[in-house]
């Protein structure tokens, strides 16, 4: 019986932690990146890829905000999926997780092709702070994991190019205010799921475009691309050309033959198939492959390091096995951002699926047999020209209105085609998805005016890209337009500007510490510590006597305030002031393992280090800790002369470096 491809709603149960709420605070501070590259580092690299990494990069996640909500206690919870299924293949999809593909699962050899993360945990990966682990994620924006990692995304059937159906998932990239879509499908009797992609430009102006797709995979694998070198970043932010497979006597082409998480972008000549693969001891796993349009290749490792490890038991479970990365990007490597013009798009196809072949080629000492091999059973499995061919018969379905809606993303979308009416055949957003966040710039589009808000409580988010900005400073300059006025101008470079307006607002606003917290942040970043230390001294206490409640909003703005006046305050050694702010913080919001850190941190400002070294005897866990951040350490340096305990160990370079 032949059975055909089917997509249906299901749901799948995971220990799972809660996201919590955003940050309530304009994240005005540079983007705390750690993939980055010296710009004395860029002279000796080819010219094409220096101008890349040097095309805009991304210096500000506004208009996002910071997801640090969530904690590490975790529960049994039930999250929506959509299952795409032929007789072949098993593709499960989590659409209100930034469409990640969760599990693709090969039905005759009953194996998982991918690392299926056993929980929903999140960490401070993306560039808005929460993403997770496993899975094949779709990362556009820029250098990083996107901003969509834990958010839904508008998801529907549509007509697929064999006449079955497909997935389409959409939404609205904000950092770049770009719409895209992903539309996954299996063909009839397929082994291999189809992923069609595509990113638009409806603007008058051009835009860079970053598009990163990340699947992770067992760990315990040869990864193998046609390519003699690679282009290798360190968190030491350092980028060089390696040879492939050895790198300083070590076969690097094996994750755990590394000691520290790093970066291999593969430099797959111009003319030669794209593909990149991971096979396990007996030459069997996964293999991706497009069409050029998808230029690069990567393979990212934690290495066996104790750093590397202590990472993959926080994003997982102790026990579980851990991960490695292979991916495939538009640019030759993730620091680059490539052109996109003015009403135009880009395009392209890829394929995920098994592959089989010689183990002992595959892992023998010669790697271009090795290559030779992979990519030979690749043409029998999956032929080149069938790539192309497929890509072809999508690009027309590429337009086609989506039926049947399965899931519904945010409401962006539909509030920048309700201002400019852009021409987007295939991905519409609807004018009903519009919320509460929207519901103010609405108001705006429509009467020129920003409403007032009608009760006190943590500010919306704002709104910065050049058309909101020129509608704010046209509107009348009420003291909430002055306060969203100023965000924008801050963004786009203008902050003695910014400062006005914040400073305007300060005279009629009703609500002080939203304005004082802007003009801490501005005096901080010109070298003003001590008018910093002073107004965010003021915000707290503004926003102490102004809170209404326990709420959840309240709350995160207390916590949210509160972290960044005592870090201020500290920064100008005023321990007294920084212990006041600590002591007015609630119970709930003191007991978290990222305040349980910033606790021993003002203990060893008031000259208690046998304190502090109790904290972190009586342990913690810092939920929202940074990719690359090394504050445990150097916080645990200052109160022990030991060697850093493993469970804080999270270092992800060598010490020093």
């Amino acid at each position: 019986m032949v059975i055909v491809t089917t997509i249906r709603r299901d749901v799948v149960t995971l220990p799972a932690a809660r996201l919590g709420p955003s940050n309530p605070l304009p994240p005005l501070r540079p983007l705390d990146e750690v993939h980055r590259v010296d710009e004395r580092d860029l002279e000796g690299l080819p010219f094409g890829m220096a101008r890349q990494i040097r095309y805009e990069p991304l210096h500000s996640i506004l208009p996002e905000r910071v997801r640090d909500g969530y904690g590490r206690t975790r529960a049994p919870r039930e999250i929506d999926t959509i299952v795409i299924e032929n007789e072949r293949l098993r593709a499960t999809v989590l659409p209100g997780l930034g469409g990640r593909v969760a599990s693709l699962f090969h039905k005759p050899t009953r194996r998982e092709l991918l690392y299926r993360n056993p929980v929903f945990q999140p960490a401070c990966f993306a560039l808005n702070g929460a993403w997770f682990s496993g899975g094949i994620e779709w990362n556009i924006g820029a250098t990083g994991h996107t901003t969509l990692s834990c958010a839904p995304l508008h998801a529907a059937r549509v007509p697929a190019p064999d006449g079955g159906e497909m997935l389409r998932l959409w939404e609205w990239e904000r950092l770049r205010d770009l719409p895209f879509q992903v539309d996954l499908w299996l063909p009839e009797g397929s082994d291999f799921l189809y992923v069609g992609v595509r990113v638009r430009n409806p603007h008058e102006r051009p835009a860079p475009v970053y598009w990163w797709s990340n699947i992770a995979v067992p760990e315990e694998r040869r990864v193998l691309a046609p390519a003699e070198e690679a282009w290798q970043f360190g968190y030491e932010r350092r980028l060089r050309r390696v040879p492939v497979p050895r790198h300083d006597g070590v076969d690097r082409t094996y994750p755990l033959n590394s000691t520290y998480p790093a970066d291999y972008f593969y430099e797959v000549p111009d003319g030669r198939r794209r593909w990149i693969a991971a096979l396990d001891d007996e030459g069997n796993g996964l293999v991706q492959t497009s069409t050029d349009g998808l230029r690069g290749r990567k393979l990212f490792v934690w290495g066996a390091g104790s750093g590397g490890r202590r990472w993959q038991e926080w994003l997982t479970e102790p026990g579980t096995g851990g991960y490695c990365e292979i991916q495939a990007g538009v640019a030759r490597t993730q620091l680059e951002h490539v052109r996109l013009d003015a009403q135009s798009g880009m395009s392209w196809l890829e394929a995920y699926g098994p592959l089989s072949a010689d183990a002992e080629t595959v892992h023998g000492a010669d790697w271009g047999a090795a290559v030779h091999e992979t990519e030979a059973r690749l043409a029998d499995t999956l032929p080149r020209a069938d790539v192309q061919a497929a890509y072809e018969a999508w690009q027309p379905c590429a337009d086609t209105e989506p039926g049947e809606v399965l899931a519904v993303g945010s409401g962006w979308g539909a509030l920048e085609v309700l201002r400019a009416a852009p021409e987007l055949p295939g991905t519409p957003f609807e004018e009903s998805t519009l919320g509460d966040a929207q519901a103010p710039w609405v108001e705006l589009l429509r009467t020129g005016s920003f409403p007032e808000p009608r009760r006190a409580g943590p500010l919306g988010e704002t709104l910065v890209a050049p058309h909101w900005r020129d509608m704010l400073e046209t509107a009348p300059a009420q003291p909430l337009t002055e306060y969203h006025l100023g965000v924008a101008q801050w963004h786009a470079g203008d902050r003695a500007q910014a400062v006005r307006s914040w400073e305007r607002a300060l005279a009629l606003a009703p609500s002080l510490w939203p304005l004082l917290r802007c003009l801490a942040v501005a005096d901080r970043t010109a070298g003003h510590h001590e008018r910093a230390a002073d107004r965010y001294a003021e915000a707290f206490d503004d926003l102490c006597h102004e809170r209404r409640d326990d709420g959840e909003a309240w709350t995160a703005a207390t916590a949210a305030l509160g972290r960044e006046a005592i870090a201020a305050l500290l920064a100008v050694r005023r321990t007294g002031d920084a212990r006041a702010v600590w002591e007015r913080l609630r119970a709930v919001t003191r007991e978290q393992g990222r305040f349980r850190l910033v606790e021993a941190q003002l203990l060893v400002a008031e000259g208690d280090p046998r304190a502090a070294r109790a904290v972190f005897d009586r342990g913690f866990e810092v939920a929202d800790l940074r990719e690359g951040a090394e504050v445990l350490g150097d916080v645990w340096a200052r109160v022990s002369d030991e060697p850093l305990p493993q469970r804080y160990e999270f270092r992800m370079r060598p010490a020093g470096e």
